[in-house]
């Protein structure tokens, strides 16, 4: 029996199945990619309503509820802070700082991806019952993280506080594209790796590990001039990474300090681009925007494609 599509007319395209040896088909959607985003826009609501639920269930029955969002962050900037402030004597001045305004990118994008990739297996008994755009079961998990994040800004507010650190008022203007960067290239890869996880179980399991690559090939823990410096005229290809302009977006605004006094005397640290004023960071993000916003249309593209069959692979 043929699955029936969640939307439009179907197109059946023969394949082979990995279960047995008889054909399986794949039923995709012959509705364009516009009307796929007008579906998902008519369902906002039902958007809100799923990132509500979502926050709702992850501290069900907790005594501290949301505030674990806030003890996680903060005790993972006490410990690096201890480990390479105390211990391992790196020389950034206010490392607590600079390490935060890595670690706020960080942990969105860490939190949405893993979440919004497993987000269709995950929901297996609505996606084969209810008919409704799915890509919206990604974007509600990149919607759950971005209300965490809120909760991790209370803890960098409160760093400032403490430590007394005033951060560069005229870069702040770039949190907010960078922000918007962010969500938009972790949707674009949430709705696309939620859709191949249906027929690939092993991609989750391999996020895992991209992760943690991932994490350290980002200037979070050690400095950008660190590499960039080494690699000179090619320090472009170190900006490669999508999440690298976001997170020196977030360092340029809070932390402010492009080449700060070593806290070991051993002379000044290199930590941001010498030379680079607000256009230039505003320019990285833009480049990441625009190829985020493609791969976001890809991603949808993609999703209308194969969704036809979530049902029978669920």
């Amino acid at each position: 029996m043929r699955p029936s599509s969640s939307r439009g007319t179907d197109d059946v395209t023969p394949v082979p199945s990995r279960l047995d040896h008889a054909p399986t088909r794949i039923v995709s959607s012959r509705t364009t990619l516009v009307q796929h985003l007008r579906d998902i826009w008519t369902y906002r609501e039902l958007l809100r309503g799923l990132v509500r639920k979502e926050l709702q269930v992850k501290y069900k029955n907790s005594v501290v509820g949301v505030g674990w969002s806030m003890v996680n962050p903060a005790m993972t900037l006490a410990v690096f802070y201890f480990v390479f402030q105390i211990v391992l004597k790196n020389g950034i001045p206010y490392f607590a700082i600079y390490l935060m305004c890595g670690l706020l990118v960080w942990n969105l994008f860490s939190t949405a991806l893993p979440s919004a990739t497993g987000a269709v297996v995950g929901n297996a008994a609505i996606v084969k019952k209810v008919a409704f755009p799915r890509e919206i079961l990604a974007l509600a998990s990149v919607g759950a993280s971005l209300q965490f994040f809120f909760y991790q800004v209370v803890v960098m507010l409160l760093a400032l506080v403490v430590f007394r650190f005033v951060p560069s008022f005229s870069y702040m203007p770039l949190l907010v594209p960078a922000l918007l960067t962010l969500l938009m290239f972790t949707a674009a890869l949430g709705v696309f790796l939620a859709a191949m996880n249906v027929y690939f179980r092993d991609i989750q399991h391999l996020l895992e590990v991209v992760m943690t690559a991932w994490f350290w090939a980002t200037p979070i823990v050690y400095t950008y001039r660190n590499i960039a410096d080494r690699l000179g005229a090619q320090a472009w290809v170190f900006r490669l990474n999508p999440i690298t302009p976001i997170v020196l977006s977030f360092q340029r605004a809070l932390y402010a300090k492009i080449s700060p006094p070593s806290t070991t005397g051993s002379g000044p640290v290199a930590i941001l681009p010498a030379h680079a004023g607000r256009l230039w960071y505003l320019a990285q993000l833009l480049g990441v925007m625009g190829g985020s916003v493609l791969l976001f249309l890809g991603a949808v593209a993609v999703f209308a494609r194969v969704e036809g069959n979530f049902a029978e692979e669920l």
